[in-house]
């Protein structure tokens, strides 16, 4: 009897083969990048550069910018953790600010969805330049699990809806 449970993206697991974030318009815009995904956890990265800059005085990107880059990696931590792809919607999402990011710096979201129930799914996530121990954000956030009967886009990643 194995307990071993199955993930519907398990064939992207690891470095990022493939980007995940094209499925998304924003994600896409503000260029952000898949760095690696596993079992309920994903790591985003978003290169710095002018168009995110909200203090132009001190070069600090603008604060919405990186509550993007939060949610958008914890909604694939969210996909990460499911066993059957689902459409998901954000419900809360709390970012504490504990500093400003470097200016200059790549940016990086990781997050883990630590609890994922039929309907609603937990996550807690932190943002950082060089280290996620060193965080300059930190987040917890809850999703809604099927939240839509459109199915997900990144069912399009494992071939679903492939007629």
């Amino acid at each position: 009897m194995s307990d071993e449970r199955r993930y519907a993206l398990a064939p992207l697991f690891g470095p990022a083969q493939y980007d995940m974030t094209q499925h998304t318009p924003h994600a896409r815009r503000l260029r952000m990048r898949v760095v690696e995904t596993g079992p309920a956890t994903a790591v985003l990265t978003l290169p710095y550069h002018a168009e995110l800059i909200g203090d132009p005085a001190r070069g600090v990107v603008f604060g919405g910018v990186i509550t993007t880059l939060i949610d958008q990696a914890s909604g694939l931590a969210v996909a990460c953790a499911m066993e059957e792809l689902a459409a998901i919607a954000t419900i809360d999402l709390r970012v504490d600010y504990l500093r400003a990011a470097e200016p200059g710096l790549d940016l990086f979201a990781r997050a883990e969805c630590y609890k994922l129930t039929r309907h609603v799914a937990f996550v807690r996530a932190v943002a950082y330049e060089r280290s996620p121990a060193e965080p300059f954000a930190g987040c917890l956030g809850t999703f809604m699990v099927g939240a839509n009967s459109g199915g997900s886009p990144l069912g399009r990643l494992i071939g679903e809806g492939d007629a």
